[in-house]
């Protein structure tokens, strides 16, 4: 049988050194000279790192573009409510955690789910007759980014395939393609308010689909769906048994016009993780507090998939304590008038956007209903000196400093996507641009034409 002979060697000024040697049928056998072996460098990435593909960066990094040094940049393209400073969170969000904070209190290790305390306070937040939660159905997570991260990671293997939405949030794939995990995209409808192709989505699904990815309200859409459509969706995902992963980020940012239905409240038969957090409507992004609230009243996803979403927590033990700490006073004293403040800025954002763009040739937005974003649709056939929404929006940047992001990033080419958060006067700066650019490049039927002939 072998063994190991440990000695540590050392005297003088020198500190003590382990020496390994491995003992086999009677003989030593120094570990830096094992017989058979060459010793050489060959670190090499893993296979996950190299699946690991993030769709934005990857365009985005490659627009090699200089804006026009003689217009000031305006960015339209990065969905962070913070970075213009016009969109503050409440002074009880961040009274709640200068006081976690003095109290010394939260400064340790905290269980990987979460304190009991917290997900009681989440569980409380959204608890409703429709969607009964305790703490139990709480799993905290560090932002909303890793509660979908652990939702796939327990839901699919590799092998098996997820059903994600088109245009989407480009963060689906990216997890799934690092797992090793298969995605099918099924078609959002522009002309109908981008609802789902129902019957699109369910000509996808085949016995290796291990989920459905339902992003309500939509990033980069500004959607948000009706009852009955919701209803529809939870059809297909009652006759195929597929369990739901439902990113809500933006639950409850909707405009004064629009309601928003939280999926588990419509069905009580479809097993659904729904991830949400604090990022968005308060306003916090880099605070990275998120959730997973995991409906399952007929009891389909048992033990193991709970047990199975603690065993992921572990990982990397749980979200920042301090903001734990404050999450009931947040939840609870955060006062209404903030959210309708928010959500008044927004829609006006988005009426004035979407007015200023519907009267340019050539573009057609999608009147958004929440969130913080709407999608334009890029007539191309009027703008033939660009072979794509990348090269327009490149373009875009170089005459105009005006930065949206192209809608390739989120698998839906020819259309780009705008960020509503910006302060109004730069809305209307950005859209004046706009049509500038496009009132330059555009060419109506006949110029078409004759672009045609001349090739």
């Amino acid at each position: 049988m072998d063994s190991y002979l440990i000695q540590v060697n050392g005297r003088g000024d020198h500190a003590p050194v382990l020496d390994v040697h491995l003992k086999s049928s009677g003989n030593t056998i120094s570990s830096g000279k094992a017989k058979g072996r060459k010793p050489r460098w060959a670190v090499r990435a893993s296979e996950m790192s190299k699946k690991t593909f993030n769709p934005v960066r990857a365009i985005v990094d490659s627009m090699k573009v200089e804006p026009n040094p003689k217009k000031a940049m305006i960015s339209l393209s990065l969905g962070d409510p913070t970075v213009f400073g016009n969109l503050p969170t409440n002074n009880e969000v961040t009274w709640a955690v200068k006081e976690v904070l003095d109290s010394g209190q939260y400064n340790g290790y905290a269980p990987s789910v979460g304190y009991q305390s917290c997900r009681e306070a989440v569980a409380a937040y959204y608890n409703c007759p429709e969607a009964p939660l305790k703490a139990q159905d709480v799993i905290l997570t560090s932002g909303c980014s890793q509660a979908i991260e652990l939702a796939l990671a327990v839901l699919a293997n590799p092998g098996q395939n997820i059903l994600v939405p088109r245009p989407g949030f480009s963060l689906y794939k990216t997890l799934a393609l690092s797992m090793g995990i298969e995605v099918k995209l099924y078609n959002l409808l522009p002309e109908k308010a981008w609802e789902i192709d129902l019957e699109h989505l369910e000509s996808l699904v085949d016995e290796k689909t291990a989920c459905l990815i339902v992003n309500n309200p939509s990033n980069p859409c500004g959607s948000v769906f009706s009852k009955s459509h919701l209803q529809e969706i939870l059809a297909v995902a009652s006759r195929q048994c597929l369990p739901i992963l439902a990113d809500e980020i933006y639950g409850d940012m909707v405009f004064a016009d629009c309601k928003y239905e939280p999926i588990a409240t419509l069905s009580t038969n479809v097993p659904i993780l729904s991830c949400g957090g604090l990022a968005k409507r308060w306003l916090v992004p880099g605070w990275r507090m998120g959730w997973i609230l995991i409906h399952d009243r007929r009891d389909i996803f048992g033990n193991e998939i709970r047990d199975g979403l603690v065993r992921l927590s572990q990982r990397i033990l749980g979200p920042c304590t301090i903001v734990q700490g404050a999450l009931e006073r947040i939840l609870r004293r955060t006062p209404p008038e903030f959210y309708h403040n928010t959500l008044s800025i927004l829609k006006s954002n988005a009426d004035l956007c979407y007015a200023a763009l519907s009267a340019i040739p050539g573009l057609q937005p999608v009147r958004p209903a929440g969130a913080m974003y709407l999608m334009v649709e890029i007539e191309m056939e009027h703008f033939p000196e660009f072979e794509n929404d990348v090269e327009f929006t490149e373009r875009l940047i170089a005459e105009q400093s005006v930065f949206c992001l192209p809608a390739t990033c989120f698998e839906y080419p020819n259309f780009f996507r705008v960020v509503i958060t910006v302060p109004e006067e730069m809305i209307l700066e950005a859209c004046s641009r706009i049509q500038e650019f496009c009132e330059m490049h555009y060419q109506g039927a006949e110029g078409t034409q004759d672009m045609e002939c001349d090739k």
